[in-house]
């Protein structure tokens, strides 16, 4: 019980520090999750075609 309580402490001292992003932020985060989502998935893509030249199947 104590851990969880402790827990819970920490959590609302996190939540109190935190702060919500400005647009100019919110922004810069998208575009920087959005390449990487685009970079991972060409990386697959291209294992996906390579396995297939290779196996042909």
């Amino acid at each position: 019980m104590e851990k969880l309580k402790s827990f819970w402490v920490e959590s609302k001292r996190v939540l109190m520090v935190t702060k919500k992003p400005g647009w100019r932020e919110f922004k810069l985060a998208v575009k920087i999750t959005g390449l990487g989502m685009i970079l991972i998935g060409t990386i697959g893509l291209i294992i996906r075609l390579l396995g297939y030249v290779f196996t042909g199947s």
